[in-house]
């Protein structure tokens, strides 16, 4: 690694070494960290008018309008029902386990088509491309609370544990008295019709038995998602204006909608996106007609695997190690800084020496061990630690002028002001200690549980604003798993492990976390020249229709074809909903193990410390190429699968920077965006087809 690639984390204006370090500033029109300001909810300012790249001169109303955000809610539930057809019913294509939903991108191409009908027949009727973004916004969060890793799993969990308890696993004595029944559906009719199918959930007996439980989950998860808005109000200054974090997910919206782009006339944007697009088109008719020969993307069935040429000791413990070349991971791949590049793929190879050399030492006899969860789990806080200590001031500034009326906060452009959303962050964290208290939980477990998740939501949305990296999984290693890991289940009371498993629904993992998206929006925001005040309220409106719309969509779903009956292998309703209940049944009868806790605090200590380690490197040494991050996502389950096209990546890139510098990388970016627009598009088309002639079809992820 050379140096001119690299640059300290921190961020101390605009240099040819930051450039190098993330080029995709580069690539947009205007370099969004200089700009100071937005407007509240009038018109905006001069200056910031003159600095966006799609520069409006119709105001802030030309983002957030009346028209885009009813648009949105009418098309959110055809996109959620869109989603859960895919990633439950039929089980192929999942576009919300990876960073950029490419579901998401294929609503913008299609309204991008349709505006350009309504552009040349009724120009007064056209979108603005503010307005466009706005509806791309909202459909992104209602993806990811109708997706994984969210009410996809929730809605099986409330209906598991009553629907199969039995004599031999003892639930029904003791687990459903601690299930708070307002949370949960018992309803034993309902319930058999939901699990064997061909039914209606709007049958009266249904609509009741599920009412109240949706409802209370709903407004818990738009409570949560309102947080989350005030967090991000807190932050963006710093991060956005401040620090000038790149938002490289941001890129591809913004450069297709934007009236300034050049992309749609780049030859090597019709180039990638020809070529990808095809690869798919001959992939999806080979899957139809086998004897088409299938292209090396990836082998349907599962890609081709090392572990499976490695059967003798101590190399079999490697584990699964695919070997895919997914165009659109190679073209995610070129929008991240080569260092978070090359310590993905690279530490993705550290985690399985861990599995190697621990059962060449026997220490693979240890349950567990090498801990890749816990150290992932330290990895995660120390990135939320580091990055929130880097912006101590910021914080102090404004906590001292909570408390000093006459301070200035210079807070008028922000999406809420400073006052607002620390009482709203207050009140908020109320309401949700409220909630759990009313469902049993202990006040000190309540305050742990949600200091956790909170400081993993914030790692990951430092990780997506800094990096846009590919994935966030972070798979069983939340509050409601680390807890009980790390002091044992005996010390929680049965309703704190009840709740515990209820919660899973929004912790088995962070593939599709909404609060990163809310920052990328306010940062889009900044680059439409949109109102910060207004956006915050579609995208709370987003939560909330988004999460009915996710209830509706699974429950029609299970309804139609069965949770326990025709899904598309390997059933994930059934996966999602006994997955909690079997691990508190685990808990339950299991006795405190001391040793098993020791060893995974250990693991949490050493990610934690590693991850600091790695920052102050960073900090100190310009050379440095190990990138926390890279560390903190490399073991997770789609890092798993796109290690090799990080790898394909890094090496383009670096050759690029290295032997063409950042003329010949901006040249090239337009050939790499579109390859991902190609592969979402016709990716897209395939599952529509699926569904409409109800036929399996060909999924390029995963």
């Amino acid at each position: 690694m050379s140096q001119d690639n690299r640059v300290p984390m921190h961020y101390q204006g605009i240099d040819q070494r930051q450039f190098r370090r993330n080029p995709i500033k580069a690539y947009s029109s205007e370099n969004s960290g200089e700009t100071k300001g937005t407007e509240s909810g009038g018109p905006i300012s001069a200056d910031r008018a003159r600095r966006s790249p799609m520069a409006l001169s119709h105001g802030s109303a030309a983002m957030v309008t009346l028209r885009a955000v009813l648009l949105a809610v009418l098309l959110i539930p055809v996109n959620a029902l869109w989603v859960v057809k895919m990633e439950v019913t039929r089980y192929a294509g999942h576009p919300t386990t990876i960073s950029l939903f490419f579901n998401v991108v294929f609503w913008l191409v299609l309204l991008l088509l349709a505006n350009g009908v309504l552009r040349r027949l009724v120009p007064r009727v056209a979108l603005l491309p503010g307005e466009l973004l706005t509806v791309y916004l909202m459909l992104a969060l209602s993806s990811a609370l109708a997706g994984h890793d969210m009410i996809e799993v929730l809605t099986p969990i409330l209906s598991h544990s009553a629907h199969f308890a039995t004599a031999t696993n003892e639930w029904a004595s003791n687990i459903l008295p601690y299930v708070p029944p307002w949370l949960s559906v018992s309803d034993p009719e309902a319930l058999e019709e939901f699990y064997n199918g061909r039914a209606s959930l709007y049958a009266p007996h249904n609509l009741k038995a599920w009412l109240t439980p949706v409802l209370a989950w709903t407004g818990f998860l738009t409570l949560l998602g309102f947080v989350m808005l005030c967090l991000n109000s807190l932050l963006r200054r710093q991060w956005t204006e401040n620090e000038r974090l790149a938002y490289p997910l941001v890129a591809l919206p913004i450069e297709m909608v934007s009236p300034r782009t050049q992309l749609f006339k780049s030859r090597l944007f019709w180039l990638g996106a020809l070529l990808v697009g095809t690869m798919e088109i001959w992939n999806g008719l080979a899957y139809l007609y086998p004897s088409m020969p299938m292209l090396p993307l990836k082998m349907q069935g599962g890609e081709p695997d090392l572990a499976r040429y490695l059967t003798s000791p101590p190399w079999n413990a490697i584990g699964s190690t695919p070997m895919a070349l997914y165009p659109f991971g190679v073209a995610l791949g070129m929008l991240l800084p080569v260092d978070l590049l090359f310590s993905s793929w690279f530490f993705a190879w550290v985690w399985r020496a861990q599995r190697v050399v621990g059962s060449a030492y026997g220490f693979s006899s240890l349950p567990g061990f090498p801990y890749i969860e816990s150290q992932s789990f330290g990895a995660y806080v120390g990135v939320a630690v580091f990055a929130l200590w880097v912006s101590r001031r910021h914080f102090i500034a404004i906590f001292n002028a909570l408390f000093d009326p006459k301070m200035d906060m210079d807070d008028a452009n922000e999406p809420l002001p400073y006052r607002y959303a620390a009482w709203g962050l207050l009140l908020g964290s109320l309401g949700i200690f409220l909630f759990c208290h009313l469902c049993g939980m202990t006040p000190l477990v309540i305050l742990a549980f949600f200091v956790i998740y909170f400081l993993l939501a914030v790692a990951i949305t430092r990780m997506r604003g800094e990096l846009g990296v590919p994935a966030h999984d972070l798979h069983r290693a939340g509050p409601d798993t680390m807890l009980p890991t790390l002091f044992g289940p005996t010390q929680f009371s049965r309703s704190d492990l009840a709740m515990f498993s209820l919660f899973y629904g929004f912790n088995r993992a962070y593939r599709a976390h909404p609060m990163p998206i809310q920052l990328e929006g306010f940062k889009i925001a900044e680059q439409a020249g949109g109102s910060y005040r207004r956006l915050f309220g579609a995208m709370l409106l987003a939560v909330g229709v988004g999460a009915l719309a996710g209830f509706w969509a699974n429950l029609d779903q299970g309804y139609r074809f069965g949770a326990a009956g025709r899904m598309g292998p390997p059933n994930v309703m059934l996966i999602f909903g006994g997955e909690p209940w079997s691990r508190m049944g685990g808990w339950l009868s299991a006795g405190p193990n001391v040793s098993e806790q020791y060893h995974n605090g250990v693991a949490v200590v050493v990610g934690f410390g590693a991850t600091l380690l790695l920052n102050a490197l960073r900090l100190r040494l310009a050379w440095f190429p190990f990138h926390p991050v890279g560390y903190a996502i490399s073991s997770s389950w789609s890092l798993n699968h796109l290690w090799m096209p990080l790898l394909v990546a890094w090496f383009l890139k670096l050759m690029l920077l290295r032997y063409g510098g950042l003329k010949a990388y901006r040249q090239a970016l337009p050939f790499f965006l579109g390859m991902i627009l190609g592969e979402c598009v016709v990716g897209s088309l395939w599952t529509l087809v699926g569904i409409w002639l109800d036929i399996p079809t060909y999924s390029f992820w995963p």
